[in-house]
C-alpha cells in the first residue's frame, strides 16, 4: 500500500475533510437565509412556490451526486471525486452570484446539488476509511464540525449584509474558499487505503447495489434508507424555511438568523460530542436520543416560548435534528465492513435526498396553505420520532459479502486519521 506524502498528516487530512464538509453546510444555510431576500429582490423574479422548488432543485442534484458517487467510488478513488465534486459546487455557486434571472439561479442551484451529492458521502467514507474503528464515529463527528461552522456562517453574514447589501455577495462568498481548498487538496491528501488495496477494481453489478441488497444486508440497507429520508427531510426543510417561519412567527429578520445561527451551534456541539459518546456506548442509541431530542425541540417551539427559551431549544433543535443525520452518516460507514463503506453511504444518502425533496415542498406547501405557523413545527417532529424508531430496529449485518477487498481497518500500516 502506497503511504500518504509527508505533508498530508493526520490533522491535515482531517482539516482539509472537514473544509470539504463545510461546503455542504454553508450552501445548505446560505439559501435558507437568502430566501427572504429573493423574495423581495423584484428583479430576480421568485416567488413563494419557486422558492421551495429550486430548494428541492439542490436536493435533486445531490441525489444525482450521491449515486455518482456510490456507483463509482471504489473505482475513480475518494480523492478523485472529492475535487471534482468540489469544483462543480465552486462553479455553481458563482454562476448563483451573477445569474439575472431566477431560471438560470435554479439551474446553477441544481450544479451545486450535484457537486454537493459527490462530496459529502465521499469525505464520510474517505475519514472512515483513514479511522481507526475505535474512533471512527469521533473522527466523523469532527469533519463533520465543518459542516455546521459552514452552516453557521451562512446566517451570521446574512445578518452583517443582507439588511444593506446584496444577497449576491452570500454566493459569491461561498464560492471563494475554493480557491484555497482545492489546490490544497491535490497536493496533501493521500488516498483511501480501501481505493488502493482494490487497485480501482469494482466487481460487475448494478451501480454497487447488489451487496447492499444481498440477503443478511438488505435489511440494514433499507432501514438506513429510510432514517436517511427521515434525517435529511428535516435537514432541508427546517435549513430552508427556518428564517421565514420565525419571520411569520413575529420574530426580525435580524433575530431569525441569530436563531438560525444557534441552531447551526447546537448542531456543531452534537456532531463531535454525540461521535465521542458513540465510541464509548455504541451509535445506535446515541442516533435514536438525537432523532427524539430534535421532536421534542420542535413541539416546545411551537408555543412560542418566550426569547430565551427559544434560543436553547434552537441549539437543542440543531443538536437533534441535523446532528442526528451526520451520526447516522457515521452509523452507517461504521456498521458496514470497508468495501461496502462508500456504496452503503453513497446510496443511503442519494435515497435520503428524497427527503431533501420532499422537506423544503412541505415547508413551501404549509407556509402557503394559510395553516398556522404551529404546524410546521407539528409536521416536521414526525420525522423525528420515526427517525429515532428506525435506528433502534437495524440489525446488524450478518452475510459475507462479495467484494474481495481486504478490511484496512485491520492493517496496523493503513494510515489512519487521529487528532
Amino acid at each position: 500500500m502506497t503511504a500518504p506524502p509527508a505533508r498530508a498528516t493526520e490533522r491535515l487530512v482531517l482539516t482539509l475533510s472537514a473544509g470539504f464538509a463545510a461546503l455542504e453546510g454553508y450552501d445548505l444555510a446560505c439559501y435558507g437565509v437568502t430566501v427572504p431576500s429573493l423574495l423581495q429582490d423584484p428583479g430576480i423574479g421568485a416567488t413563494k412556490a419557486s422558492a421551495g422548488t429550486v430548494g428541492s432543485l439542490v436536493a435533486i442534484g445531490m441525489l444525482v451526486g450521491a449515486a455518482v458517487c456510490a456507483a463509482t467510488i471504489r473505482r475513480a478513488g475518494s480523492r478523485r471525486l472529492l475535487i471534482g465534486g468540489a469544483a462543480l459546487f465552486s462553479v455553481g455557486m458563482l454562476v448563483c452570484a451573477i445569474a439575472p434571472g431566477f431560471a438560470l439561479f435554479g439551474a446553477a442551484r441544481l450544479a451545486v446539488g450535484v457537486g454537493l451529492g459527490i462530496v459529502l458521502p465521499t469525505v464520510t467514507a474517505y475519514v472512515a476509511d483513514l479511522s481507526a474503528p475505535e474512533r471512527r464515529a469521533r473522527n466523523v463527528g469532527i469533519m463533520m464540525s465543518g459542516y455546521a461552522a459552514g452552516a453557521l456562517l451562512a446566517p451570521l453574514l446574512g445578518a452583517a449584509l443582507l439588511t444593506g447589501g446584496s444577497w449576491r455577495w452570500i454566493y459569491v462568498i461561498g464560492a471563494a474558499p475554493a480557491l484555497l481548498l482545492l489546490p490544497l487538496a491535490m497536493r496533501m491528501l493521500p488516498e483511501s487505503p480501501v481505493h488502493e488495496e482494490s487497485g480501482g477494481r469494482s466487481r460487475g453489478d448494478l451501480l454497487g447495489l447488489r451487496p447492499l441488497l444481498a440477503r443478511g444486508v438488505r435489511g440494514a440497507t433499507l432501514l438506513f434508507w429510510a432514517m436517511s429520508f427521515c434525517g435529511l427531510l428535516l435537514v432541508f426543510g427546517i435549513s430552508t424555511w427556518l428564517p421565514t417561519i420565525m419571520q411569520a412567527a413575529g420574530y426580525s429578520l435580524g433575530s431569525s438568523l441569530l436563531q438560525t445561527a444557534a441552531m447551526w451551534v447546537g448542531a456543531g456541539v452534537g456532531m463531535v460530542l454525540g461521535g465521542k459518546v458513540a465510541d464509548r456506548v455504541g451509535i445506535k442509541p446515541v442516533v435514536a436520543v438525537a432523532f427524539l431530542a430534535g421532536a421534542a425541540s420542535l413541539l416546545v417551539m411551537s408555543a412560542r416560548p418566550a426569547l430565551g427559551l427559544l434560543f436553547l431549544l434552537m441549539f437543542v433543535s440543531g443538536l437533534g435534528l441535523i446532528g442526528s443525520q451526520v451520526l447516522t452518516n457515521a452509523y452507517i460507514v461504521g456498521h458496514h465492513p470497508p468495501e461496502l463503506r462508500g456504496r452503503a453511504i453513497g446510496w443511503a444518502l442519494s435515497v435520503g435526498r428524497l427527503g431533501a425533496i420532499a422537506g423544503p415542498l412541505l415547508g413551501a406547501a404549509i407556509l402557503s396553505s394559510g395553516l398556522g405557523v404551529a404546524w410546521n413545527f407539528y409536521l416536521f417532529a414526525i420525522p423525528g420520532v420515526l427517525g429515532a424508531l428506525l435506528a433502534a430496529a437495524v440489525p446488524a449485518i450478518r452475510a459475507r459479502t462479495t467484494d474481495t477487498s481486504a478490511d484496512t481497518s485491520a492493517d496496523p500500516d493503513a494510515p489512519r486519521v487521529s487528532a
